[in-house]
């Protein structure tokens, strides 16, 4: 098989030689420069990798990710998409030969998007970007997702792993003008709408995230209830920040409803009950959502419905109630999973002082 790496760059000279190092298993690899001022270009071409530079004006990621494709040669039989700050674990190459067959077009694997302060995956779910080399196609300004002509036939390769190490200090800037061009583009996209409700939130812009996660629970297309979920606990955080906390929790009991087989509307309505001091629902919810054993591989999953923060809030509840011994349990479990943070530690303290 003829294996193929393509990539869009930068200014992210610091992390060529990791990347090339993890990537060196292909056959080829390409990047497109979209205009660095650092030494990206020349850090790449000393690795031998091929290189070409290209202004995208207005900028685009779709149309970088198409103009980076080009580059692949027309014989290449998988195409492997990943940006500099990714890197594959050893040994994905054989993995990915020993699975592929003549009628895969595509195959989807483990991606790691982020990682705790103990450097365990935090955020944790399966990505498609390697595929054959005609037919794909990159839509979408921002949030770029690959499209296919004709009848896809996808593999699942989870012992392949993919870890993402972002810089923190590059600017995300563009995303919302991006994704507000997304939606104006193709607004029907339930997808786009979704990430653009999501990032007014992230903005603070609390009136325009609930009405723009409002029209993405409308439109037709909006059936994945995990999206849908997450729309409605994306309102009720909303309608927190705007103290409106009986709408909130009428978003979450939506949120809920709509996906109840998913911990973060539990863990969310637990955080809120945190913050009106309702130490009885705290409980009630942390329980619901513990009760709950399967970790969907999804990039809607929360970090904190998944890790300490479950156990940290039964401590609290218990505590406030009286319970010391069940608090004690609490934050013992809480410390096995983040077993540095000083304020858990603190508490165990407080609480050994009560039994």
């Amino acid at each position: 098989m003829k294996i193929c790496v393509y990539a869009i760059s930068k200014n992210e000279e610091k992390f060529v030689a990791r990347w090339v190092n993890s990537m060196k298993e292909a056959d080829e690899i390409f990047v497109l420069d979209t205009g660095s001022t650092d030494n990206t270009v020349e850090e790449l071409k000393k690795f031998n990798v091929n290189v070409t530079v290209k202004k995208i004006d207005p900028w685009r990621f779709d149309v970088a990710r198409n103009e980076s494709l080009k580059l692949v040669p027309e014989d290449a039989d998988v195409c492997v998409c990943t940006d500099l700050d990714e890197v594959f674990e050893e040994g994905w190459r054989k993995k990915l030969e020993t699975v592929w067959n003549q009628n895969t077009t595509r195959a989807r694997y483990n991606y790691n998007w982020s990682f705790d302060e103990n450097g365990k995956p935090a955020v944790n779910f399966y990505i498609e970007k390697m595929h054959i080399r005609n037919g794909y196609q990159w839509t979408h300004p921002v949030h770029e997702v690959l499209t296919y002509k004709g009848e896809e036939h996808t593999i699942t390769i989870p012992n392949i792993t993919l870890n993402h190490y972002p810089d923190a200090s590059k600017s995300r800037s563009n995303y919302l003008p991006l994704l507000e061009l997304s939606v104006k583009e193709d607004p029907e996209d339930d997808r786009n709408m979704h990430y653009l409700g999501r990032e007014y939130m992230y903005y603070k812009k609390w009136n325009e995230a609930i009405d723009t996660l409002i029209k993405h629970l409308n439109l037709k297309r909006a059936t994945w209830k995990d999206e849908r979920a997450a729309s409605m606990r994306f309102i009720a955080r909303s309608y927190t920040a705007l103290e409106r906390f009986e709408e909130a929790r009428m978003w979450l009991d939506k949120a809920i409803e709509e996906a109840p087989y998913l911990r973060d509307a539990y863990i969310e309505r637990a955080l809120l009950e945190y913050q009106l001091e309702n130490w009885k629902l705290i409980e009630e919810y942390c329980r619901k959502a513990l009760e709950i054993k399967t970790h969907q591989k999804s990039y809607i999953n929360e970090p904190f419905s998944w890790n300490h923060t479950v156990y940290d809030l039964l401590s609290l509840s218990y505590y406030y109630q009286g319970n010391y011994e069940k608090a004690l349990e609490s934050i013992n479990q809480a410390i096995e999973l983040c077993p540095n943070d000083e304020r858990l530690l603190n508490n165990k303290k407080l609480i050994e002082t009560q039994i």
